[in-house]
């Protein structure tokens, strides 16, 4: 699939359709970054894009679709939302070129009945892990597992320090990243790593991520509590932190924490494996099909405190065991999650959608 030279027809067309910064948007610029020079590509709406990125409004691509230049042409449309996949469809009914309709799916969820519907409209289904492809009706055509950027998360070659604001008494971090509410089980850590700051004063709990108003009697809560145990110096709410500065903030952690109750797929797993960091994660999302328990990262059950707690204690207590997994994790996502190998997967996906 290599971009004809002055033809600027797309061969594959992205869905963009939500003006609101989300994980499906992140994961579609990623590949994106992976993908420019390899199709005639573009994306339908202007939400978050660089600047160089090729994008089309609604209404013009249409025109073009329906121009007599269409006439004989495949494109692969991939749509990750239902408004996207109800964008398609309208495409491939005015069109005058044969518009191929992918959708991701990567929902923890029944479906309702009207995305039901919207699915068995597309030409292909795939996912991303096999919880949610167990959500499908119709086991999807392939699991195709988001990838990341190694090169921007990577190993720090010196210890990095946290930024002067969120300095603490302590020589040690455990991080756990994403918007602080019940669903991504911040209490559950905090609840189990309480007994652990009493008894190791060289670590500290840095929690980052952005406090919804709703959310703030939450965090009132645990402040109180690390109140109680007499360790609130060295618990940090860091609240909505630069997306440039999170590499440096995985890479200051000796222990990435993601125990979310339940998750579509969730970054923060390979984020932080990719910074060769030391993981334990919750069973929920796609981290059961990336880690490999005791070889590179704990996996505990989603809401299980003693569990938790014990896994934390084995990697406070053993830094040889952290830096095993944490060396073992970064190879793994080289060998299997790098962005790279999502987008060229994709592309692959696409040309043979085309050619079916």
């Amino acid at each position: 699939m290599t971009p004809p030279a002055n033809d600027p027809f797309p061969e594959v067309i992205l869905g963009n359709a939500n003006r609101r910064f989300s994980g499906v948007t992140s994961t579609m610029l990623q590949v994106l970054a992976h993908q420019q020079d390899q199709a005639s590509l573009v994306v339908l709406g202007a939400w978050h894009l660089p600047s160089a990125t090729p994008r089309v409004r609604f209404f013009t691509l249409l025109r073009q679709l329906r121009s007599q230049q269409a006439k004989g042409r495949i494109v692969v449309f991939h749509a990750r939302r239902n408004n996207e996949m109800i964008q398609g469809l309208i495409l491939r009914f005015l069109a005058r070129c044969t518009v191929r309709l992918l959708f991701t799916s990567t929902a923890q969820r029944h479906h309702t009945r009207f995305t039901r519907w919207l699915m068995k409209q597309m030409d292909s289904v795939i996912s991303t892990c096999k919880a949610a492809a167990d959500y499908l009706e119709t086991s999807p055509e392939k699991l195709i597992p988001h990838g990341i950027d190694t090169e921007r998360y990577q190993p720090a070659l010196e210890p990095v320090a946290l930024p002067a604001d969120l300095l603490t008494p302590a020589q040690h971090y455990i991080g756990i990243f994403g918007r602080v509410r019940v669903q991504k089980g911040v209490d559950v850590l905090v609840n189990a790593a309480l007994p652990l700051l009493a008894c190791h004063r060289d670590w500290a709990l840095i929690i980052v991520g952005e406090i919804k108003p709703a959310e703030q009697p939450f965090v009132n809560g645990l402040k109180q509590q690390a109140e109680r145990a007499g360790v609130l110096d060295r618990v940090v709410f860091t609240g909505p932190r630069p997306f440039e500065e999170l590499p440096r903030l995985f890479a200051c952690m000796s222990i990435v924490t993601a125990l979310s109750r339940n998750e579509g797929f969730g970054l923060t797993v390979l984020e932080a494996m990719s910074s060769a960091r030391a993981v334990i994660a919750s069973r929920a999302g796609a981290w059961p099909d990336i880690l490999t328990p005791e070889e590179d990262g704990l996996l505990v059950d989603v809401g299980d405190v003693p569990s938790t707690e014990a896994a934390l204690k084995r990697l406070i207590t053993d830094g040889d065991l952290r830096s095993r997994l944490a060396a073992n994790a970064r190879q793994t996502v080289l060998d299997r999650y790098a962005v790279e190998t999502e987008a060229q997967t994709l592309l692959d996906h696409y040309r043979a959608l085309a050619q079916a």
